[in-house]
C-alpha cells in the first residue's frame, strides 16, 4: 500500500473514532493539518527527507561539536553535486536512488538547472569517535545572487572554495573568494570534476596558487558525481573550520538571515543562534519591530524541517513563531527573550538594486491578489526593492528593483510558475542619479520621473548614470573579439593580466545600462561561451543623458519611454521604430510611429490603414458615385484618427522586449 493511501485510510478511520469521542476532536484536526502539509511536499522531499519520527537530541553537542560552513564557486561548477554527495554521506538522505540537486527545491532551479536561493541543512557525522553537528549552506553561483551568497557567509565560520579542474577559476570564484576573504571566514580550496577527460589539475592548483595566494599543497582532489575522495571533506572541514564563538549562559540572541512563507503557519525563519537558549514556549521580541512573539515551533533543516524544540548557541536551525505577515520578518534583525536586553547583531547591508523593471497585472482586477503574492515572495527573496507606481498605458503597477536581468527573470519566472500569476514586464532600467543647483539630488528609477529639457536647463546641475568594475576571464584567443565588445560598450580599461599561460583577465569601468542589456548573451557568443563575466558596484560618473520618448500617432507611450545617452539615440531610436512596426496590427487608419527627443523627431515609420473596398457595390454609372464614396471614406478616416487609440497588446509588449524577435 503506498503512504499516500496509507494516510488517508487512516485519516477516515481516526475521523469516524473522534466523532464518539469529543477529546479527540482537536487531535483529529491536528492529524488533518499534518496530513494536508505531508500532502503539499513534492515527491522528492517525500521520499529523500529523514525519518521524522527519529528524535534528535540538540543538547549533546556543544559549541565545540559545531560547523557551520557553505560552498561556494562559480556558476555550475558543481556545488549542488557535492551538497548531494554529503547529504548521502551523512545518510541525511536514502543513498539509492538518484538524488540531483536535493537542495534547489524551487521549480525555477531544476528547470533552469541553476541554483537561486541559499538553502541550509543539518548533518550529523562521526569523526574519531565524537559526534558533530554540521550545518551546510549551499549557496548560488551567478552573479545576480551575490547577496544571497553574502548573507550565507555571515552565518558562517568557514567555507568550501569550489574549483572546476576543467574550466578552472572564472570571474565569480573571484568574486566569492573576495566576499568570505572579508568575512574573515577559514577557506577551503577544492578541485572538483577531476575525472572530466579535459582536467588539468595542475594548471588549475596554479591558478588558486597565483590568484588566491593560498596554499594548495594539500588540497582536496574530488570528483562530486562519481564520489572520489568526498569522504575526506568533512575531516577537513572539522579540523580546519573554527567552532563558532557563544555562550549557552548568556541571554539568548538569535541573527534572522533567510524567511519564507509557509500558507500553514504563516512566516518561518531560519536564525543563527549566537548566545544563550532557545526552547518551544519562549516568549521572544523582534530588536527591529519591538513586536512579541511566541515560539511554537523550533528545530533544525534536516533536509525538511524537523521539530527539536531545543536550539543553543552556535546552531543554526529554523522557528515558527505566529509571524502572518511578510513584512514582519527582517532579513538582519535579532531576537532576544522577552524582558533581556542584549547587545543588537550587526545585521546586513542592505542589497543595492542595479535593475530597475516595472510590473504590472494584465487583468486590473488581479493587482490586489498580485500585491499579496509579491509581499509573499519578497519574504523569500529580500534582495528585491518594491515602490507601487502608475502607468497611463498599463494602469496600477510596481516598479520592482533587481540585482541583476538573471535575477529579474528568476522573479518573473517565479511569481507565474508559484502564483499563476498573469503579469507584464517593462523594459529594464538603471537608476540614474540627478544632482541639482542648490546641491540636492534625487535617483531617477523610473524615466517618467526624469528631469524635462526646461527643468534641466533651469534647475539641474549635472546628471550621471551608475558604472560598474566589469572582470571578464577567458581565453586569450578571444582577446580581440571581447575588446572589441567592451569598447563599443562605452568601456574603460582598468587591467589585464594573464591568470596563467593561455587565460587572460581583464578589468573594465563600463555603464551599467549597458550590462543589463544583452551584453552577457553577447559575450557568451563572442567567446564561443568560455568567457566567465562578474561585476561590482562602481559609483555614479558625469553623462550626457536624454530621455527618448515613443510617440504612437503624436501621443506618447510612458512604458516605452527611456533613458539614454546621447550617442546611443540614433541608432536606438532607428531600431525601435522599426520594430514596432513589426508587432502593432494594423488600423483602419494610419498610424505614424515615431521616437523623440523631447519636440525632435528622430526617427519616424509608418503603418498603413487597412482599406475597405467601399466602390464594390457600383458596377456601372457615373464616376462621380465612386468618387463620392471614396471621399465619405478619406473623412471617415480622418475622423477615426483624431479619435481612434492604437492599444499595445500584451504580446505586442513581450515581442518588442525580445531583441531576438526584433526586425
Amino acid at each position: 500500500m503506498s503512504a499516500s493511501l496509507f494516510l488517508q485510510k487512516s485519516l477516515i478511520n481516526f475521523s469516524c473514532k473522534s466523532i464518539t469521542r469529543p477529546s479527540l476532536i482537536n487531535s483529529t484536526s491536528s492529524f488533518i493539518h499534518v496530513y494536508k502539509r505531508w500532502n503539499s511536499k513534492s515527491t522528492t522531499e517525500k521520499l529523500k527527507g529523514k525519518d521524522p519520527s527519529k528524535a534528535i537530541d540538540l543538547t549533546a553537542f556543544p559549541a565545540e561539536n559545531i560547523r557551520n560552513f557553505s560552498i561556494i564557486a562559480h556558476i555550475d561548477h558543481g556545488k549542488s553535486t557535492l551538497a548531494d554527495r554529503l547529504l548521502e554521506l551523512t545518510n541525511t538522505i536514502s543513498a539509492s536512488g538518484s538524488n540531483k540537486q536535493v537542495l534547489d527545491k524551487l521549480k525555477v532551479e531544476r528547470e533552469r538547472g541553476i541554483t537561486v536561493k541559499a538553502q541550509t541543512v543539518s548533518m550529523f557525522y562521526n569523526h574519531k569517535g565524537k559526534d558533530y553537528l554540521l550545518n551546510l549552506i549551499d549557496t548560488p553561483g551567478h552573479v545576480d545572487f551575490s547577496y544571497e551568497v553574502s548573507r550565507s557567509l555571515a552565518a558562517c565560520q568557514g567555507t568550501l572554495l569550489l574549483v572546476d579542474a576543467a574550466q578552472g577559476i572564472q570571474a565569480q570564484t573571484v568574486a566569492n573568494f573576495y566576499l568570505a576573504f572579508g568575512e574573515g571566514l577559514e577557506i577551503i580550496p577544492v578541485l572538483n570534476k577531476i575525472d572530466l577527460p579535459g582536467a588539468e589539475p595542475e594548471r588549475v592548483l596554479r591558478q588558486i596558487e597565483s590568484a588566491f595566494e593560498l596554499d594548495t599543497s594539500s588540497i582536496l582532489k574530488i570528483s562530486a558525481k562519481s564520489g572520489i575522495n568526498i569522504d575526506q571533506v568533512l575531516p577537513s572541514v572539522i579540523e580546519k573550520v573554527p567552532a563558532p564563538i557563544g555562550s549557552r549562559n548568556k541571554p539568548f540572541r538569535g541573527l534572522l538571515f533567510d524567511s519564507w512563507y509557509d500558507k500553514y503557519v504563516g512566516v518561518v525563519c531560519m536564525l543563527g543562534v549566537k548566545d544563550g537558549i532557545l526552547r518551544k514556549g519562549d516568549k521572544v521580541v523582534s530588536a527591529y519591530s519591538d513586536t512579541k512573539y511566541e515560539i511554537t515551533e523550533v528545530g533544525i533543516m534536516h533536509p525538511e524541517q524537523l521539530p527539536t524544540g531545543y536550539l543553543h548557541a552556535g546552531q543554526v536551525g529554523y522557528i515558527v513563531c505566529g509571524m502572518k505577515s511578510a513584512s514582519e520578518a527582517h532579513i538582519g534583525d535579532t531576537f532576544h527573550h522577552l524582558g533581556q536586553t542584549v547587545e543588537i547583531l550587526p545585521g546586513f547591508q542592505p542589497a543595492q538594486s542595479m535593475v530597475f523593471a516595472g510590473i504590472f497585472p494584465v487583468d486590473t482586477n488581479d493587482f490586489r491578489k498580485l500585491d499579496d503574492n509579491i509581499k509573499k515572495l519578497t519574504l523569500n527573496d529580500a534582495s528585491v526593492s518594491v515602490h507601487k507606481e502608475t502607468s497611463h498605458a498599463l494602469g496600477q503597477g510596481w516598479r520592482l528593483g533587481f540585482l541583476g536581468t538573471l535575477h529579474m527573470d528568476v522573479f518573473r519566472q517565479r511569481l507565474e510558475n508559484e502564483y499563476d500569476a498573469n503579469i507584464i514586464v517593462t523594459q529594464p532600467t538603471v537608476p540614474y542619479k540627478i544632482t541639482y543647483k542648490d546641491d540636492s539630488y534625487k535617483l531617477v528609477r523610473n524615466p517618467a520621473d526624469f528631469p524635462d529639457l526646461e527643468e534641466r536647463s533651469f534647475k539641474v546641475s549635472k546628471l550621471q548614470e551608475p558604472m560598474v568594475i566589469a572582470t571578464l576571464i577567458f581565453p586569450d584567443e578571444y582577446m580581440g573579439k571581447l575588446i572589441e565588445l567592451c569598447g563599443t560598450r562605452r568601456g574603460e580599461q582598468l587591467e589585464y593580466v594573464y591568470v596563467d599561460e593561455t587565460r587572460v583577465m581583464m578589468k573594465y569601468r563600463m555603464p551599467l545600462a549597458e550590462v543589463v542589456t544583452d551584453f552577457y548573451d553577447e559575450l557568451k557568443s563572442r567567446s564561443s561561451g568560455y568567457a566567465s563575466f562578474d561585476y561590482e558596484d562602481g559609483g555614479y560618473e558625469d553623462s550626457d543623458l536624454v530621455k527618448m520618448n515613443v510617440l504612437l500617432n503624436s501621443k506618447p507611450v510612458d512604458a516605452l519611454s527611456i533613458i539614454l545617452h546621447r550617442s546611443q539615440v540614433d541608432l536606438v531610436g532607428r531600431d525601435w521604430v522599426k520594430r514596432l512596426k513589426g508587432v502593432i496590427q494594423r488600423q483602419l487608419f494610419d498610424i505614424s510611429i515615431q521616437t523623440a527627443l523631447g519636440s525632435k523627431i528622430i526617427a519616424r515609420e509608418t503603418i498603413s490603414a487597412l482599406r475597405k473596398n467601399v466602390t464594390a457595390k457600383c458596377y456601372g454609372g457615373d464616376a462621380s458615385r465612386k468618387m463620392k464614396l471614396l471621399q465619405k471614406q478619406k473623412e471617415g478616416k480622418k475622423r477615426m484618427k483624431m479619435i481612434g487609440n492604437v492599444e499595445l497588446p500584451q504580446k505586442a509588449f513581450y515581442d518588442f522586449m525580445d531583441k531576438s524577435k526584433g526586425t
